[in-house]
C-alpha cells in the first residue's frame, strides 16, 4: 500500500454488488470482498450467512485520496444502497447485509457522521440514517469463489438483475468518478 493511501470497510448489503461498484471507481486501488464487524474469528460464507457471526458481508477498499476524496467515496457508497434499512438491503434479509462503515481513521469516522447527518437533516420526512459506524477491527477475506464475482460471473442472472443495473446507475450519476477504461457490456 501506498503511504498516502487509506483504507476504509464498506458493508451496503451484498458484497458481490458493493465490489462490482467501487471496482470501477478512479483512486480506489483495490477491493476486497470479506466479513467484519462481528466476533467470530475466520468466518466462512456459511457461518456468516447463518447469522451467528455477528459480521456483515463487506468490502475494504484502498483509495489514494489525492485521486478520489474519501466524501467522494460516501457519496457512491450511500447512493448505491438503501441506508435507512435496518439489517438488509432488498431481498436480501439479515445482519451480514446491514449498512455498515468501518472507519480507519479519526477523520473518516467525523467526515460519515457529518455525512450522515446531513443527509438525515435534508431528507426530514424520509427514515433515518441506518448505517453503523465503528472503527475497523478485523477483516477476513472471502473465500476465492466470491472475489471479483461480478468480473467473473457477468451472465449470471444475479448478475444481470442486480448488479448490473446498479454499475448502469453508477455509470450515469458518477461518470467523473470511473476509471477511463470502465464500460458496460452492452
Amino acid at each position: 500500500m501506498n503511504t498516502s493511501e487509506e483504507t476504509i470497510v464498506f458493508g451496503s448489503g451484498c458484497f458481490w454488488c458493493t465490489e462490482a461498484v467501487f471496482q470501477t471507481l478512479k483512486g480506489v486501488t483495490s477491493v476486497t470482498s470479506g466479513y467484519a464487524g462481528g466476533h467470530t474469528e475466520n468466518p466462512t460464507y456459511y457461518d456468516v450467512i447463518h447469522k451467528n457471526t455477528g459480521h456483515a458481508e463487506v468490502v475494504r477498499l484502498t483509495f489514494d485520496p489525492s485521486v478520489i476524496s474519501f466524501r467522494n467515496l460516501l457519496t457512491v457508497f450511500f447512493a448505491t444502497h438503501d441506508a435507512t434499512q435496518v439489517d438488509r438491503q432488498g431481498y436480501d434479509i439479515g445482519p451480514q447485509y446491514r449498512s455498515l462503515i468501518l472507519y480507519t481513521t479519526d477523520n473518516q469516522k467525523k467526515e460519515t457522521e457529518d455525512f450522515i447527518q446531513k443527509l438525515n437533516t435534508s431528507a426530514t420526512d424520509g427514515d433515518p440514517i441506518a448505517t453503523e459506524i465503528a472503527p475497523l477491527s478485523k477483516f477476513y477475506p472471502a473465500e476465492q469463489e466470491h472475489l471479483d464475482y461480478y468480473q467473473r460471473n457477468k451472465s449470471q442472472s444475479y448478475c444481470q438483475i442486480i448488479i448490473a443495473p446498479k454499475l448502469q446507475k453508477v455509470q450515469k450519476e458518477f461518470a467523473d468518478f470511473l476509471k477511463k477504461d470502465e464500460t458496460l457490456d452492452k
